[in-house]
């Protein structure tokens, strides 16, 4: 409120306790109105840029209190064993950056839980004839409920597996054939099923020679001077690509790097879950406003640039305020280097 610029510029500013007594109004009902409306901002950036397949990311991610915030207990807390948190699931866009869903869960909910449910939300608010979405997940989501549920939508998918001894005994056979690609990655393909699976499924197995140190301890077993990696998938792509594929979704994790540090995702200071959980879908809501601001108004090189970056360039800025009788004006030093795009923005 003492900000000099929000002074002149005559901006209302609530109160905190006015803000609190809004948000703690809400309850289930009103905060999935607002998963609804980031469902529709996501697809008008996905209809801008047009293109005809994605790859969603889904992942968790937690976030620690320090109150008695409802909803928060303790789980898996590796940065801070033993506090109580909640656990958030997401879900972006790979190819556009762009937050798609998501919701705050209890501290203690296992990683897949609710992943199915979500899955069937998302395909049903954005998938249409001329769109193709593949679905990227990580070992603690690898589920057949899940793959299932993703197979009667249409979608593909690209989950990695867990080590289970069935996957392992046959990937050490001494029958098996790894081939090295083009990238240097040694694969090899399996078809196979889990005891309590219903059919087989395509498995990619990935292989990398273990750090001399342990190679040196003798061991008894076939392959064992190998680490093996295990990817589920439906897709046609050949077995190393697949590999590089999933490698990629490490962007998620910077993505939600990104949300929970320069959105403040990573502060949900409120008493009520329902409050806390309208707070993250607001950042997560203006996430995507600033995605479509850039979208439209920047050169496509600045799109994928982090918020910090951002404010570093265009809002953390040296300027005068000069009023004349019927203007205000912001003053940009003449040295200024991006000058050019900072009008483009406020046209």
């Amino acid at each position: 409120q003492n900000d000099p610029l929000v002074n002149e510029f005559d901006i209302s500013v609530k109160e905190p306790e006015t803000v609190s007594r809004f948000l703690g109004n809400f309850n289930f009902k009103t905060t999935q109105m607002f998963r609804d409306i980031n469902f529709k901002v996501f697809k008008k950036l996905l209809t801008k840029s047009k293109l005809t397949s994605i790859t969603i990311d889904i992942d968790s991610s937690v976030i620690n209190v320090e109150g008695h915030q409802e909803g928060a207990s303790k789980g898996y807390n590796p940065k801070k064993l033993g506090n109580r948190c909640y656990n958030i699931q997401f879900a972006f866009c790979d190819e556009l950056k762009a937050y798609v869903t998501g919701f705050v869960r209890s501290g203690n909910t296992y990683t897949a839980n609710g992943a199915a449910e979500m899955i069937k939300e998302i395909v049903a608010n954005i998938k249409s004839d001329d769109l193709e979405i593949l679905f990227r997940m990580d070992s603690g989501y690898f589920d057949e409920k899940i793959i299932e549920t993703i197979e009667s939508l249409g979608c593909k998918y690209l989950i990695k597996a867990k080590s289970y001894s069935t996957l392992t005994s046959q990937a050490t056979n001494s029958s098996i054939v790894f081939v090295k690609g083009e990238e240097g990655r040694e694969t090899t393909e399996l078809y196979t099923k889990l005891v309590k699976w219903e059919k087989d499924r395509r498995f990619v197995v990935s292989r990398v020679l273990k750090p001399e140190k342990e190679r040196a301890q003798l061991s008894l077993l076939e392959g064992s001077e190998y680490d093996y990696f295990f990817f589920v998938t439906n897709t046609t792509l050949l077995s190393e690509k697949v590999v590089i594929y999933y490698e990629k979704r490490g962007n998620a994790e910077n993505y939600i790097k990104e949300a929970k540090y320069d959105m403040a995702v990573g502060h949900l200071l409120l008493k009520s879950f329902w409050a806390n959980e309208a707070v993250f879908q607001m950042m997560m809501l203006s996430y995507n406003l600033f995605l479509l601001f850039k979208f439209d108004s920047l050169d496509s090189s600045e799109y994928r640039q982090q918020i910090k970056t951002f404010r570093l360039k265009y809002v953390f800025l040296a300027a005068k305020i000069i009023k004349t009788a019927r203007y205000v004006i912001m003053k940009l030093s003449e040295n200024y280097p991006y000058k050019g795009v900072y009008e483009k923005c406020l046209v």
